[in-house]
């Protein structure tokens, strides 16, 4: 009965991955999806450079024009590209860093300019030239002119984009390393005759999306033609169409969005499981569950693949990873105990790790790019981030438990007494986990930096706030075996001390800024949002806490510290 149970979960869903079902007929722009571009080191399919391109410019995949019609990426990237409109006057450069708009004059409200009001703004202007000198002279930059630096990459990225022929879609003639090269340099490869052929070609398929730019038919023909003109010029080179279809699957798959659609299914249904039981809906929710982590680890299966390393390399993919940690660390536990509230714990939060990274690509950036020369080891990258990052993914495991043993605390203290205790006990297995793996992540750290910087320990700000944070585990670990902390402190402490770990994973990263894990630094993170999240979580502690230990409850007769000898004497 449970066995199927489950395998219905898990029917159903595969039902959700199906839809919608076009995402598995071919595209009529598949010719020109998959025309292979060498750029940044790898060679990748348009469809990704079209995706890449737009997000960084626009900071989402889609996007609205003027005139209210909503463009896909790569129909948006093709107007850029064959230049159909004056892009000049398109609301299309995201800038969304409030103070930088205050201090260069834009309107706060507004969240997307056109090129031209930008390149036009003089204090914009003034400011990227003063964090241009300040980055020559290596000195440290404001967030201000950070974000102003990614404005002008964003500007950049537009006039290299928009009506280009330099884009590299020219194979080199025999070297599969070599040079790639674009239209209207192609003459320094091929003869006249063969560069005049790919040139009038290109001219054929610019003017067809002119003129028609939803006649896919014609465009996808022509597009056709083109692409087998490029695999004529060098077809030892030129990569198989099958290998850019694979990365154009997955583009249109969203395996990772999939995922946190199932993870939301899986509690919705463990919630009703749990308030109407006669349902008996466990198993169900379990199948769901368990597709979720199925989807994700195909994505990453595939990330992988098309990467040709461990997909573990920057903050886009540690966030992805850690979902995925939080998940199967959960199904873990919840497949030996059959406690019903790991999932109950994890869904959420997998959930939340994975719409952030699928919701905030100008933050988290998804391109598969060259890894740096630090991290060109894939031993060493396939066990050192993985660890550490699935310590974070138990230690946010234990936090959702310990919000849930604190709400126990807070509706139901003495009813649920056995629960609590019980939930205690399997948050403080959660907690073991995620100390060994932390440490052992640490260790093998240290022996990779050994080798790559010649040294096992330098106080670098990454290995610092990691062993804060091991250390801030270490405290309540210890106080529970020596019986100084309780159910309810062991869980505050689960919440509270996830904090470091949010300095070492998230802070270091955007905050700081600093320290020779360069690689993994970003811009755009909301250190306010973040703020304003750790407070309320901390406020809801201090709740907790005051409802359990009755700060503010009337004092009885016992605790006024009158005893009732003397309140019979009095009465006497």
């Amino acid at each position: 009965m449970n066995i199927g149970k489950f395998i219905l979960g898990i029917c159903l869903g595969l039902i959700i991955l199906l839809v919608p079902f076009d995402q598995f007929t071919t595209d009529s722009l598949e010719s020109l999806k998959t025309l292979t571009v060498q750029l940044e080191g790898r060679k990748k399919p348009l469809d990704t450079v079209a995706r890449e391109t737009v997000t960084e410019i626009h900071g989402r995949p889609t996007f609205t024009d003027s005139f209210g019609q909503k463009l896909d990426y790569f129909s948006t990237y093709l107007s850029l590209w064959l230049n159909d409109r004056d892009w000049n006057e398109e609301p299309f450069v995201m800038v969304n860093y409030r103070p930088l708009k205050m201090a260069v004059g834009l309107p706060v409200e507004k969240k997307y300019f056109t090129f031209q009001e930008l390149v036009t703004n003089p204090q914009l202007n003034d400011l990227v030239s003063q964090a241009q000198r300040n980055q020559a002279l290596d000195q440290s930059l404001t967030r201000d002119e950070q974000e102003a630096l990614t404005i002008a990459d964003r500007l950049a990225l537009v006039i290299q984009t928009v009506g280009s022929e330099s884009l590299p879609l020219v194979p080199h003639p025999s070297n599969p390393q070599g040079k790639w090269l674009g239209v209207g340099n192609a003459d320094n490869y091929y003869s006249e005759a063969q560069v005049q052929k790919l040139q009038a070609e290109f001219l054929i398929l610019k003017t067809l999306y002119q003129q028609a730019p939803s006649d896919r038919t014609a465009l996808a023909e022509e597009g056709a033609i083109w692409h087998q003109t490029l695999v004529g010029l060098s077809p030892n080179v030129y990569p198989a169409t099958e290998v850019m279809s694979r990365e154009t699957r997955f583009n249109s798959l969203h395996p990772f969005r999939k995922a946190w659609m199932l993870y939301g299914v899986a509690l919705v249904v463990m919630i009703l499981a749990l308030v109407i039981a006669k349902f008996q809906l466990y198993w169900t929710s379990l199948g769901f569950f368990t597709t979720g982590i199925a989807i994700q680890a195909y994505g990453f299966w595939e990330r992988m693949q098309i990467a040709g390393r461990p997909p573990v390399t920057n903050m886009y993919e540690s966030v992805i990873w850690v979902g995925f940690g939080i998940a199967g660390i959960a199904l873990m536990f919840e497949l030996i105990y059959r406690a019903k509230y790991y999932l109950l714990a994890a869904a959420p939060l997998a959930m939340v790790c994975l719409v952030l990274a699928d919701s905030l690509p100008a933050v988290l950036d998804s391109s598969i790019k060259p890894l740096v020369p630090v991290l060109r080891d894939n031993f060493w990258l396939s066990i050192h981030v993985p660890t550490i990052t699935l310590s974070y993914a138990s230690f946010a495991l234990a936090m959702g438990l310990g919000h849930i043993i604190m709400g126990w605390y807070v509706v139901a203290p003495e009813s649920g007494s056995k629960s609590i205790a019980q939930l205690s006990r399997w948050n403080y297995g959660v907690l073991q986990v995620g100390v060994l793996l932390l440490a052992a992540g640490i260790i093998l750290g240290g022996i990779w930096a050994h080798f790559s910087w010649g040294r096992f320990w330098g106080w670098d700000p990454k290995e610092t706030w990691a062993f804060i944070a091991l250390l801030s585990y270490l405290v309540p670990l210890h106080g529970r075996l020596v019986g100084w902390l309780g159910n309810f402190a062991m869980a505050a402490a689960s919440v509270i001390c996830f904090n470091s770990v949010l300095m070492a994973w998230y802070g270091v990263n955007f905050v700081l800024g600093t320290g020779l894990h360069s690689y993994g630094f970003g811009t755009g993170g909301s250190s306010f949002a973040i703020a304003i999240w750790v407070g309320l979580d901390l406020l809801l502690v201090l709740a907790a806490a005051s409802r359990h230990y009755q700060w503010f409850a009337p004092k009885t007769v016992s605790q006024t510290g009158i005893s009732t000898s003397e309140i019979s004497v009095s009465k006497t």
